[in-house]
C-alpha cells in the first residue's frame, strides 16, 4: 500500500482568509481522500506544529547574565497552604520592608536549563531532582515545601510560555531557569516568616566562564570557609552564596576565575568551589569529594552515571586530601551553569599546581564526559529513563 501524506494546518490559520475559499478547500480535500481511498491508497495525516517565532537576539554572543523574558511563574503561601499559582508578565516583586528574606535571608533557590534539540524539540534535564532539592532546602530553613510535582509543572509552564526565548540548537546558548522561594511576610523577631512566595523566571544565557565551554580556568585556594561542619552547606540557600561574594571578588581582582574551598574543620581536604562541585580524573577513575557540607549537584550526580555507565569508568566519592591534587591527571568544576569547566592551574598561596592538561584546552576525559552529558541533554545520545522532559 502506498501512503498519501497530507500536511494540514490549524483551522484558525485558514478561516480569517476567506470563508468561501476555506470551505472549497475542505470539499477538495474530502474529494481527494475519497478518490485515493477508491484506488487503494492509505492516508497518513501529519500535523504541522505551530511554532513561536524566536526573539531577534545574537544567540552566539550571549553572556551569563540576566535578561527579562515575557513570563514567570508566581505562587503564594499563606495561612497554611499554597494558592493555585499563575504565569505573570510582571518581573518586579513588591514586599514589606520587614520581609523575612530581607531581615534574615530566608531564601532558597535552584538552577536548571531548557534546550532546543537538533530536531527542534524543547526539553529540560532532570527537573525532578531540582524539585526534590528545593524541598529539602526549604525544610532546612523552616519554609513551606513547594511540592516537586508542582515544581516540574511550573518548569513546563515557564518554558512553554517563553518558547521564543529558548536559544536555537547549536548556538551554544540555553534558557536558564531560576526557581526561588523566599519569606515575603513581615517578621521583626528572629523567626520564620508568616508568608512565602515561590517564583520561577527564565533568561537566555551563554557560557558561565569567559572563553567558552572548554577554556581552562585558574583557581586559588580560599582563606575563607564556605560552610560550617553541620551548617547549611548541603542546601541551596542564598546565604551560602552571599558569604562567598567577598572571596570571589578577591579572586577576580587577583586574576583567578574561582576559589577552591577546603573543609572548615581541618582545612586539609578538598570541598567545592563557590558555585560548583569539583571532579578529578586519575587514570580510569572519576573521583569527587565526599562531605556533608557539599551541595549535591544534579550535574555531578549525572556525570557519575555517565562516567560509570557510558564510559566504563570507576566512580569514587570519597575524602580527597588537598595534597592529592598533584597526582590527578585532570581536574574540573561542574554545575548547571558551567556543565564542566576544566581547571588548568591551582594557586595555593603562591604554590602553583599545574594540572597536566594545561591552560590551553580541556583534557580528553573531561571533554568526553562533557560531550556525552550535553549529547544526552540535547537528545543526540539516548538518555536514561526519566532524565529528559519534553516541553509540549
Amino acid at each position: 500500500m502506498v501512503n498519501y501524506i497530507i500536511d494540514y494546518v490549524l483551522f484558525e490559520e485558514l478561516i480569517p482568509v476567506n470563508l468561501i475559499i476555506f470551505w472549497m478547500w475542505c470539499i477538495t480535500i474530502v474529494a481527494e481522500i475519497y478518490l485515493f481511498a477508491q484506488n487503494g491508497y492509505g492516508l497518513v495525516f501529519v500535523e504541522r506544529r505551530k511554532t513561536m517565532e524566536k526573539k531577534n537576539l545574537d544567540w552566539g554572543k550571549l553572556t551569563f547574565s540576566y535578561q527579562p523574558t515575557d513570563y514567570r511563574y508566581v505562587a503564594n503561601w499563606e495561612n497554611g497552604s499554597w494558592d493555585d499559582g499563575e504565569l505573570s508578565t510582571e518581573p518586579t516583586v513588591t514586599m514589606s520592608e520587614c520581609a523575612g528574606v530581607l531581615q534574615y535571608a530566608q531564601a532558597v533557590f535552584e538552577g536548571l536549563k531548557a534546550y532546543t534539540t537538533k530536531d527542534g524539540r524543547i526539553v529540560t534535564f532532570r527537573p525532578d531532582l531540582n524539585g526534590e532539592r528545593i524541598e529539602r532546602s526549604a525544610k532546612r530553613l523552616v519554609m513551606p515545601v513547594f511540592p516537586k510535582e508542582r515544581f516540574v509543572d511550573a518548569v513546563k509552564k515557564v518554558v512553554k510560555a517563553n518558547e521564543a526565548w529558548v536559544p536555537p540548537f547549536g548556538s551554544g546558548a540555553t534558557l536558564y531557569l531560576r526557581p526561588f522561594l523566599f519569606g515575603i511576610g513581615p517578621v521583626i523577631g528572629v523567626a520564620p516568616a508568616p508568608s512565602y512566595q515561590f517564583r520561577m523566571f527564565a533568561t537566555p544565557v551563554g557560557p558561565y566562564f569567559p572563553g567558552g565551554a572548554v577554556k581552562p580556568i585558574r583557581v586559588k585556594v580560599s582563606d575563607y570557609d564556605r560552610a560550617a561542619p553541620v551548617g547549611t552547606g548541603d542546601i541551596k540557600a542564598g546565604l551560602n552564596y552571599a558569604m562567598s561574594l567577598r572571596a570571589i571578588d578577591e579572586a577576580h581582582r587577583e586574576g583567578f576565575n574561582e576559589n577552591f574551598y577546603l573543609d572548615s574543620k581541618t582545612r586539609t581536604n578538598l570541598e567545592e568551589t563557590g558555585g560548583a562541585n569539583i571532579i578529578c580524573i586519575k587514570g580510569n577513575k572519576f573521583i569527587t569529594p565526599k562531605s556533608n557540607t557539599i551541595l549535591p549537584s544534579v550535574t555531578r550526580r549525572s556525570l557519575e552515571v555517565v562516567a560509570k555507565d557510558y564510559l566504563g569508568m570507576e566512580v569514587e566519592e570519597r575524602v580527597i586530601p588537598f595534597t592529592e591534587l598533584k597526582e590527578m591527571d585532570e581536574i574540573g568544576v561542574c554545575g548547571t551553569a558551567a556543565v564542566i569547566a576544566p581547571v588548568g592551574e591551582i594557586n595555593d598561596h603562591g604554590d602553583v599546581i599545574k594540572v597536566p592538561t594545561g591552560m590551553e584546552k580541556c583534557g580528553p576525559v573531561l571533554k568526553k564526559l562533557r560531550d556525552t552529558l550535553t549529547g544526552i541533554q540535547m537528545c543526540e545520545i539516548e538518555a536514561p529513563e526519566g532524565w529528559i522532559v519534553e516541553i509540549k
